[in-house]
């Protein structure tokens, strides 16, 4: 990993942990620490984006959506969600076969997102790099400050920023109720589960005894 140990640099894996969305419960928190310790900009890997691991979006100002050639067609990437989740496409490996190819997909893509419902969405550029050779990085580089200065001019950021408060407290909120519920389950004290209940029933009966 070219780079890793250079000077002002910091990495740090984080295991999912069970969490889904494809980002571990932490990696806000992280991104604060790091801010806070001047570190600019902060990016964030996820393990990839399928119709749940979106967290990302919760998690960044600017969502990167990497995609190789032969990753697949327009309909597979509305399908996945990525269009609800990027704000710039970046085509890797673009030296092979394929990659003028999965950029047309994309365009289409994009092209159709008028026509079902999105129309005003603001348009993610494009951009082609092949990592290992850094050709396109630059560019890159460019696309995101371009558009962190789009989101800078008018109340997006700041919007941005608020419902990644919320999302966070709804994470940690939403983790602690699950701890509890599974203490609940495993404790002795529990009512036995009755045949005759629904699982809803259940679930609701179970609800209100950890809210009481």
């Amino acid at each position: 990993m070219n780079g890793a140990s250079d000077a002002g640099v910091f990495i740090r894996s984080m295991a999912t942990r069970g969490h889904a969305g494809g980002l571990a419960l932490a990696v806000p928190g992280a991104v604060r620490v790091l801010d806070a310790a001047g570190f600019d900009p902060v990016v964030i890997e996820t393990v990839g984006v399928g119709q749940v691991e979106v967290d990302v979006t919760d998690a960044a100002d600017t969502t990167i959506v990497v995609v190789a050639p032969g990753w697949g067609d327009a309909v597979q990437a509305n399908k996945a969600g990525l269009l609800e989740v990027a704000d710039l496409f970046v085509v890797n490996k673009a030296d092979r076969p394929g990659a003028t190819d999965a950029r047309r997909d994309l365009e289409l893509m994009l092209d159709l997102s008028t026509v079902t419902g999105r129309a005003g969405f603001e348009r993610p550029s494009i951009t082609m790099t092949t990592a290992t050779e850094g050709d396109g990085i630059g560019e890159l580089a460019t696309a995101v400050a371009s558009h962190l200065d789009l989101l800078s001019q008018g109340v997006e950021l700041d919007r941005r920023r608020e419902k990644r408060r919320t999302a966070e407290v709804r994470a940690h909120l939403e983790h602690l109720l699950a701890g509890a519920a599974d203490e609940m389950l495993v404790s002795e004290g529990l009512q036995p589960v009755r045949a005759s209940e629904s699982p809803m029933m259940v679930a609701r009966r179970l609800a209100g005894q950890l809210l009481d």
